[in-house]
């Protein structure tokens, strides 16, 4: 179990610093642009680890679940970037992050698990949490939309329902089905900028940024994978949802993103949320 929960925490510190990163790039050139660049990057970057380091069983029977934790994964990385784009890091991160702990816990929940009162106290506290962090003052500079902190909601449920479904690939697959569902997310993500956006400005493009955060959003997958085959799913998936830590943090050092007290209490609550599930064991 010690080394399922260092490698969930080594996964939430990768997603933090890519999300920071991301959300970078996102507001430089657009979402949908930069996950076509940074998906291609993780896939590159995960299929090595999935060779070379921690090869596991690849068989026919993991091509549907790699399809849905694709597609899912899509659909979750899109709504995270545009609720980057729409409002504060250090308010987006930690919301998704409580939800895409919840929905694990609930899963295992249904599979027989049985959470111990920290983990259902961490599940009230997230509520709160999500309460306060939302709540902003009418002369606050930095104000974060309703619709971000809607989509921050959204895209924290679908990270949760991807983060299950790859923590319940076969145990001996290795990373396989992180990393067939992120070649397919990248088959989605550039025929949708092909055909739909059909613009892309290659010499303002932050390629830095976007590559950098493709290589750890993917490298955190594959640990998050090795971490669930390891550890509960209940238990690694609220450690893996710590990563808001790092990128409120990183917002606050960089861009220097400021939040009224009540959103600092709640961004705290957010954290001690995971903190408390991770106690579910």
């Amino acid at each position: 179990m010690r080394v399922a929960a260092l490698l969930a925490l080594i996964s939430s510190l990768s997603w933090g610093v890519a999300d920071f990163l991301g959300g970078l790039a996102a507001r430089r050139a657009g979402a949908t642009q930069v996950l076509a660049v940074s998906y291609p990057s993780g896939a590159i970057a995960i299929t090595f680890l999935a060779i070379f380091v921690v090869p596991g069983t690849l068989s026919s029977d993991l091509i549907g679940i790699s399809l849905l934790a694709g597609l899912v994964g899509t659909i979750a990385i899109t709504l995270l970037y545009a609720a980057l784009v729409r409002g504060q890091m250090g308010v987006v991160s930690p919301i998704t992050a409580v939800m895409s702990g919840a929905v694990p816990v609930v899963v295992g929940l249904f599979r027989g698990e049985q959470p111990s009162a920290y983990a259902f106290a961490g599940m009230g506290l997230a509520v709160i949490a999500v309460v306060l962090v939302s709540r902003e003052s009418a002369h606050h500079h930095g104000r974060t939309p309703i619709f971000a902190i809607g989509l921050a909601i959204a895209s924290g449920i679908a990270i949760g329902f991807y983060l299950t479904i790859i923590g319940l690939a076969p145990v001996d697959s290795g990373v396989w089905v992180a990393t067939l569902g992120r070649w397919f997310s990248t088959i989605i993500m550039i025929t949708f900028v092909v055909v739909v956006v059909r613009s892309f400005n290659k010499s303002t493009f932050p390629w830095k940024l976007a590559i950098i955060t493709g290589v750890l959003d993917s490298t955190a997958n594959g640990l998050f994978q090795l971490a669930s085959q390891r550890g509960l799913l209940s238990i690694v998936a609220v450690l893996g949802s710590l990563y808001p830590a790092a990128t409120v943090v990183l917002a606050r050092v960089v861009i220097k993103e400021r939040m009224n007290r009540l959103q600092s209490v709640g961004v705290l609550m957010a954290l001690g949320a995971a903190v408390l599930l991770a106690f579910n064991s």
